[in-house]
C-alpha cells in the first residue's frame, strides 16, 4: 500500500512526472480508471503515481508514454531521473558517478556488492534490514539496484574490479537456493572481459593480517580521469577527493589485491561453492 508520507518526501523528478501525467490524462479526457485499463495498472496505482504516494515504476512510465501519446519521449527520459529519486539519500550523488565511471575498484567485506547482486539476493538483503521497510519501499530499492547493472553493458565499456572476502560467499542471504543462484551469477560476471573478480581467502596462512581490516571501499575513475573514494558506513556516505587521501586508499586497495586469490583461482572457488550440495 502506498504511504502518505511518500507524498512529502517525493523527489523532484517524481513530482514532475506525476504532474505531467495528470495534465496529459486530463487533456485527453481520460479517467484514472481508463488509464489504468490501458496501461495494465489499477486505478489506485495511477492515483498513487499522480499524488506521489508511489513513484512510477519503469514499466508504468513505458506504458504511460504509450497510452498518453508521449511524442517527445518525456516519460522515457524521465525513467533515469525517477529511478534516482528512489535511491537512499546518502547514495544519490554517488550513483551518478558510478554510472559514468570509466573504472571502478570495489572491495566488499560483508555482502556481495550491489552491482553484482541478483534480484532475489537484493530483495532478501533489503527486506531483512533494520529498520524494517514496507514491501513497496523494498521493491523500489530492488528495482533501483537492478537498474545499476546497465553499467556492465554500457558503451564505452567500464573496467570493473571487485574483491570479495570469502566470508561473503559463505554467508547465506535469503536461502541456500538464493545463494547458489547468486554465486552462479557471480561466476558469470567473473568471466566478462571488462570484469576482474578476486576473492580474499579466509585462510590466514595466505592473508595474514590483511590490509582490508578497516572495511569496505569503492574507488571511482571519472571520465576526466579524476579518482574518488566512496565509503558508506552505517547508512552514512563519505566521498573523498583529496589526492593524498585517495592515494592512500589506492595503495591499500593494491595491497588487498595482492593478498587475494588470482582471478582464475577465485572463479574456481566461486564455482565450487555454487555447486556444493545443500
Amino acid at each position: 500500500m502506498a504511504r502518505a508520507e511518500n507524498k512529502e518526501s517525493a523527489g523532484p523528478a517524481t513530482r514532475l512526472v506525476a504532474d505531467i501525467a495528470r495534465r496529459m490524462r486530463l487533456q485527453k479526457g481520460m479517467t484514472q480508471e481508463q488509464v489504468g485499463v490501458e496501461t495494465g495498472f489499477s486505478a489506485a496505482a495511477v492515483s498513487a503515481m499522480e499524488t506521489c504516494a508511489q513513484p512510477a515504476s519503469d514499466q508504468m512510465l513505458v506504458a504511460l508514454g504509450r497510452v498518453l501519446g508521449d511524442e517527445l519521449g518525456i516519460f522515457e527520459q524521465a525513467r533515469e531521473y525517477v529511478r534516482l529519486d528512489k535511491y537512499p539519500a546518502q547514495f544519490k550523488n554517488y550513483v551518478l558517478l558510478e554510472q559514468k565511471a570509466v573504472g571502478l575498484c570495489l572491495y566488499a567485506t560483508l555482502v556481495v556488492h550491489g552491482l553484482f547482486q541478483t534480484e532475489a539476493y537484493a530483495r532478501a538483503l533489503i527486506g531483512g534490514g533494520y529498520p524494517p521497510l514496507s514491501e513497496q519501499r523494498v521493491e523500489e530499492l530492488v528495482e533501483a539496484r537492478m537498474a545499476r547493472k546497465a553499467l556492465f553493458d554500457r558503451e564505452p565499456v567500464a573496467l570493473i574490479e571487485v574483491i570479495l572476502e570469502e566470508s561473503v560467499l559463505r554467508r547465506t542471504i535469503g536461502s541456500r537456493e538464493v545463494m547458489r543462484d547468486q554465486l552462479s551469477r557471480l561466476a558469470e560476471y567473473g568471466r566478462r572481459r571488462n570484469v576482474t573478480l578476486q576473492v580474499l581467502p579466509l585462510d590466514s596462512a595466505l592473508t595474514g593480517e590483511h590490509a582490508g581490516v578497516r572495511g569496505e571501499m569503492e574507488m571511482v575513475e571519472t571520465p576526466e580521469h579524476d579518482r574518488l573514494v566512496y565509503l558508506e558506513p552505517q547508512d552514512e556516505s563519505v566521498l573523498i577527493s583529496d589526492p593524498a587521501k585517495v592515494s592512500t586508499y589506492a595503495q591499500r586497495y593494491a595491497k588487498i589485491r595482492s593478498q587475494a586469490l588470482g582471478p582464475r583461482e577465485s572463479l574456481g572457488l566461486i564455482e565450487r561453492l555454487a555447486g556444493e550440495p545443500e
